[in-house]
């Protein structure tokens, strides 16, 4: 200010001057005053080259994405002007820079909101959609470039949501039917509101389709447990009150207690599948450090079988028929890599089932054959009942029986064929099963090819656990 006043008097100073030399005292009042126009028009010239830069900044700024950088600089011009043109820059490009971070932050939180796993949606305080992720687009079927500002009320006509949107209290959430749900592939979302800002309010979504899955798997295992169990155990009480209360002969006495050991060993059974069943969910995948002898363990889940076949053929009677391989056809079967107690487990539980529920004097037939693409094909045949075309996608769910009575007449769980799905999905391999109704069932298992590998000459191999 003081360099703008010493300028101002220089200009009258000068212009007094002048009328002094030209007129006297009267010549100088007049060029005093005259001399100050000159500096209100540089002055005003000054003036008016940073207003010009001020509407170009703005007219610049106006027609730039939000965030660019500022366009040209302040003009240089000497004194306050200049100061304040200088000031007036800074001033911008420290908006600016806020604006860039700002732009940056929200971005980021924009970005969060996109990958969320649950749907996002922003709306205002009409209802209308602000912005939404991806997920939400999936969740509801809208699009975020067509349906943005659009009623979210309109684009999701379910009348359970519209109650809700409604009312005062969204806390509870709704539950309601996702756009891509059908009856074959059902998709529950859950839906909650929460009020932000003046009366905008945040719409959450999140696919409950497997956690409703889950929860019915898990009430119908319980259910199932129970039931399995408690019919043994009512027979135990049962015989065990008889026992206490009732004098009975000697073979009477016999005959109970035998009865009773057979439904202890079924309910020991169970837990002894469940247990299993525990382990191999929770136990890390097997790998490809442990080979064991393949044809051994063929030959000791065929033992199993033949042993199980005569325990449950009745005295008199012809036993089942095996068709084994040969002892060269074992020794020539390799290595398989895996956990030896899991590949014994499942390979013997499918001849099991196969000597269960084939009637006496059936054939089953036991095989392990290499497969063209290097890996191996272990195969049980039984010239059963069969099984019939609805059961077979249900098969190997645990509990889930073709016929109730016979599987409990000859002592099965309802957990072998889960069992052994477990087991050959930990292995990397595939269970194929192919029944036909009156001509018997064949299960076979096909081993990967970095699975099996022929056996070195000399090389130990594990044994298959017994």
């Amino acid at each position: 200010m003081v360099l703008r006043l010493l300028v101002f008097l220089v200009f009258q100073l000068a212009g007094a001057a002048a009328g002094w030399w030209l007129a006297g005292p009267w010549g100088a009042a007049a060029g005093a005053a005259l001399g100050a126009w000159p500096w209100l028009a540089w002055d005003c010239w000054r003036g008016a080259r940073v207003l010009a830069w001020l509407r170009r900044a703005q007219d610049a700024g106006s027609e730039q994405e939000p965030g660019s950088p500022p366009g040209a600089p302040p003009p240089r011009v000497p004194g306050v002007w200049g100061e304040a043109a200088e000031r007036t820059a800074r001033l911008l490009r420290q908006g600016r820079q806020r604006e860039l971070a700002g732009n940056a932050r929200l971005q980021d939180i924009l970005a969060a909101l996109q990958a969320s796993p649950n749907g996002v949606t922003l709306l205002d305080a009409q209802g209308r959609i602000e912005w939404c992720n991806q997920v939400a687009q999936e969740h509801f079927g809208i699009d975020a470039g067509r349906d943005t500002l659009q009623s979210i009320g309109n684009l999701v006509r379910e009348p359970a949501f519209a109650a809700y949107l409604a009312s005062p209290d969204p806390a509870p959430g709704v539950l309601l039917p996702g756009r891509a749900s059908s009856s074959a592939r059902p998709v529950r979302l859950d839906v909650r509101l929460h009020p932000y800002g003046d009366g905008r309010r945040l719409l959450l979504s999140r696919d409950i389709t497997q956690l409703e899955q889950a929860e019915a798997m898990r009430r119908d295992f319980v259910a199932n447990v129970s039931h399995e169990i408690r019919t043994p155990l009512t027979v135990l009480v049962g015989f065990v009150e008889t026992l206490q209360n009732l004098p009975l002969a000697e073979d009477e006495r016999t005959r109970y207690l035998g009865l009773m050991a057979r439904q202890g060993e079924r309910m020991q059974r169970l837990v002894q599948d469940l247990l299993t069943l525990s382990r191999l969910e929770g136990s890390p995948l097997p790998g490809l450090h442990e080979w064991l002898d393949a044809g051994r363990l063929v030959r000791q889940c065929c033992e199993e079988g033949q042993a199980l076949s005569a325990a449950l053929t009745p005295g008199g009677q012809a036993g089942h028929v095996f068709s084994l391989p040969t002892p060269a056809q074992l020794q020539a079967a390799g290595e398989v890599a895996g956990a030896p107690a899991e590949l014994h487990s499942a390979l013997a539980n499918l001849v099991n089932n196969a000597v269960r529920h084939t009637p006496a004097g059936g054939r089953i037939s036991v095989s392990w054959q290499p497969l063209p693409d290097g890996g191996a094909r272990f195969s049980v045949s039984d010239s059963g009942p069969g099984i019939a075309p609805e059961h077979l996608p249900r098969i190997t769910e645990r509990f889930y029986r073709v016929d109730r009575s016979r599987s409990r007449d000859t002592g099965g769980t309802g957990l072998g064929l889960a069992i052994v799905r477990h087991v050959v999905q930990r292995h990397g391999a595939q269970l194929h099963i192919c029944s036909t109704p009156g001509q018997g069932s064949t299960f076979s298992v096909d081993f990967a090819a970095g699975r099996v590998r022929a056996a070195a000459p000399g090389a130990a191999r594990t044994p298959a656990a017994p």
